[in-house]
Order: structure tokens, then sequence, then C-alpha cells
């Protein structure tokens, strides 16, 4: 049933000057969805932290991957990956220990410390530090983790078959559960609305934000702080994805070429952390508080590939049902696309089936969609991935620059018609609203696809 009729239904008879009841009044509020902003973002990654700062360096097209120099590392097939740069004096490098007391930092998992941190920044940017019972009660957490750190697991485990079960941290499963993320992050503030945490392997951000929009359309929080986090890099995990064959190998030499997004050369994506995390909010919330507005989330698609536990399906319906739904909640035309942030690993199947997806959903507009993939300069964050690009698609709607795909040196001849803003940024021109997509896919066939636009009153 759409608004004009219920609002047929509801409205009296006697002449429309006449007042709805209270019981009408609050019908019609809870049938017209609620609309969703966002009001604030913090970003922990390779490339540095702080949403501007980050921002600034993957417009100009600098890279946050490197070499892995470590010895444990020196017989793996893939020795490169994208790490968050740590340094207690320079302002864009993570000091871990100036956000969390140490004794704090023995009981959390290094991504959980990376969302801390991440989360501060957001809710600074929104300036949403509620105090009183009612602002807290409203304001849930959806924050997720693609994996937990293996070493915790390995050294644990070494440690115990060693020297017996009393040496094992007490902390030991706090770590290493998934929910830990959100749990801190909601104590540490005193959230006491909705506290989900969603685990989609790398569709896992995304995931989040979608989950955290529709809880604020039905009404369940005003407020969610959402997004995901991912500090998995290890030897014993890039040793399993190199049994894979999921991890770049052919340029251990050069890091920063490593990671090249529907290159002809691309041979598998590489790892990366870091934690997003965003502030949604009702928009009349915002506006009653006068907060800043950076764009909003018209919807989001969700869909399953049914076909394999790694692999997508490589006619790629699955994907495009998820970009499909993602329109028809958002009320958006394939037309009024102007930039889709692309999933791309960098793996040589799976770059090619999400475009095969795009092209099922858009057909000819394809080519006049600036498609940008950013994994090639901060590498793959696993359950961080969708998060930390979904900020990327907020900033370009509302700044109107998209970011550029890097080391994209040879198309493949049936892309060369595509606008895959190949090593340098560009102009967001447009007549109207600027409306993006932001995929993300994940092992298991799980697809996520977000629709965000720049905000209009």
């Amino acid at each position: 049933m759409d608004t004009a009729m219920l609002l047929r239904i509801l409205l009296p008879r006697n002449g429309g000057g006449a007042r709805m009841s209270r019981w009408s009044a609050g019908v019609l509020k809870a049938a017209v969805p609620r609309r969703v902003v966002v009001t604030g973002m913090g970003v922990v990654s390779p490339l540095g932290c702080g949403v501007q700062h980050v921002w600034m360096q993957l417009l100009e097209g600098q890279s946050g991957i490197t070499k892995l120099e470590s010895e444990s590392f020196a017989k793996l097939p893939c020795r490169v990956a994208a790490l968050v740069p740590r340094g207690a004096t320079e302002e864009h490098k993570l000091d871990l220990e100036k956000f969390i007391p140490k004794s704090d930092l023995r009981t959390m998992a290094p991504a959980t410390a990376y969302a801390l941190v991440a989360a501060q920044e957001a809710l600074d940017d929104a300036q949403w530090h509620p105090k009183d019972e009612q602002g807290r009660n409203e304001t849930g957490v959806s924050l997720g983790m693609g994996m937990v750190d293996l070493v915790d697991i390995a050294d644990s485990s070494q440690l115990m078959s060693q020297r017996g079960h009393s040496r094992v941290n007490p902390y030991f499963v706090p770590r290493i559960l998934p929910n830990l993320a959100a749990g801190h992050l909601s104590m540490r503030y005193g959230f006491r609305g909705p506290n989900h945490c969603l685990s989609t392997a790398c569709a896992t951000g995304s995931h989040s934000i979608a989950d955290s929009a529709r809880l604020i359309r039905e009404g369940s929080a005003k407020v969610m702080v959402c997004g995901g986090c991912e500090a998995a890099v290890s030897p014993l995990a890039i040793a399993a994805f190199c049994r894979l064959r999921a991890l770049s190998t052919g340029f251990n030499d050069e890091p920063t070429r490593a990671s090249r997004p529907f290159d002809k050369s691309r041979d598998g994506f590489v790892m990366g952390e870091g934690a997003a995390v965003l502030v949604l909010e009702d928009l009349e919330h915002a506006v009653c508080r006068n907060a800043r507005i950076y764009a909003e989330v018209l919807g989001y698609g969700s869909s399953g590939d049914a076909h394999h536990p790694t692999a997508p399906s490589t006619d790629g319906l699955g994907a495009s049902l998820a970009v499909r739904r993602a329109l028809e909640v958002a009320d958006v035309e394939p037309e009024e696309v102007g930039h889709v942030n692309a999933h791309a690993t960098s793996t040589p199947m799976g770059d090619e089936v999400e475009i095969k997806a795009l092209r099922l959903v858009f057909g000819d507009h394809l080519e006049k969609i600036r498609i940008s993939a950013t994994k090639g300069a901060h590498g793959h964050l696993l359950g961080a991935a969708g998060a930390l690009e979904a900020v990327f698609v907020v900033m370009a709607c509302q700044s109107g620059w998209v970011p550029p795909t890097l080391n994209l040196d040879l198309i493949p001849d049936d892309l060369s018609k595509l606008n895959l803003v190949a090593k340098e940024k560009q102009k967001w021109e447009t007549g109207g609203r600027r409306v993006a997509l932001k995929n993300s896919f994940g092992f298991g066939g799980t697809n996520v696809t977000l629709c965000v636009a720049q905000y209009e009153d």
C-alpha cells in the first residue's frame, strides 16, 4: 500500500481541514520510512588515520601497500600487505596507546582497538556524545569483523601444549569473539540501543551499514554507529589465502603495484587491515540537533549466489540481484546512478564477474558510469573493506570527486568502453543529484549493494 492510498484511508471524509486522529497519525508516521543520513565518519587505514587525510591521499593516487619484511613471511608466495602505519609522533600514523590504555589493549584484539579509534573520530565528527539516558538508549552499534586474528589462536594453542592451560590468557575468548568490537564500543560510550555484529566475510562492513540503516528506518534506533574492522595479517593467514590462490604473488618486489583491479595482469588481492566507522542518523533527529549531514543512505539490496564456498557465480546473477534490489529499495532508476565503487579485489575471476553483473543491470548506461576500485590504493581490508569504501562513496557524493583506480595499466579489451577512472581522480559533473552504489561480495556467495546519494533537503 502506497502513502497516497494510506492517506485516503486514514484522512477523515468530512473535509481536508479536519485533523487526523492520534491513532491515524501514528499509523501514517510508521508507514512512511524514515530517511537515513550520514553525520560522522572515522577511519584507520593503510593510507593513514583520519577521514580527510585518507581521502586526500586517495585522490592524490597514494598507496598504502608495503612489503612484509619479517623473516616469518620470507618463504611465503605472497610477501606484500596493506598495514596501518604506526607512529607516536606523526599526526596521521596510529598510536594506539594515545587512545586506549595499555592495560585495556591486552584485553582486546587489534581489530577491536582499530574500531575504537575510528569510532572516536566518527562520534567527534558527528558531535554525538549523548549524556542523557534517552540519547544513549536510542543509539545502537552494528560493527562487524570478517575473521579473527589467527595469531591469538595459534599462539595460545602452542602455549597450552607446551606449558599447560593455566598459561592461556584469561582474555583469550573475549579477544577472539567477533562481536567484542561492537561490545567494547557500546560499553565505552554507554550506548544501549541495538548491539549487532555481522560477519559476512568481505561483505561485513557494507552489511553492517545496511543493517543499521534498516534499524533506523523501522524506528528501532535514532542513531547507529556502524562499520567494520580487521587486523588479520599474519603468516598463517597469508599462507591460508595463498593456498586458495587468492593473493597476489607476482609483485613482491613492487608492493605498490600488487593490487591491480580490472588490469590484465592482476593476479590476486592484497590483504589489508584497519577500521572504518560511520554514524548514521534519522534525518529528523539530525536536523533537530543541527548536525552536519554528509550524504543520505537511500537503501540497500542483498542476495546470495547459492553457488560455491569461495568462488563467485560466473553468470553474475547473484551480484546483479543485490544491485537491482538496492535500486528498487532506494527508488532510483539505473540511469540516475553516476558512480559505482566496485568491490573489485584484483582477482582474475572476481573483477570479471562484477562487471558482468553490472552489465546485466545497467546495459549501455554502464559506459556513462564512473566505476572506481579503490583497493588498488589500500588493499583488501576483508571485513572492513565495505565500510572504508562506503566512506569514500559518501565523500564522492559530497565533494563531486571520484577517486582513481590505481595500477590500471592494461585495460582488457571488453572493458575498453567503460570509464574505470584509471590512475587519475575525476570530477563528477552532473545535472542533478549525485547517486552512487557500493558493491561488496564475500565468501559463501553473500552480496550486498548500498545506494548512497548527495544530501538534499
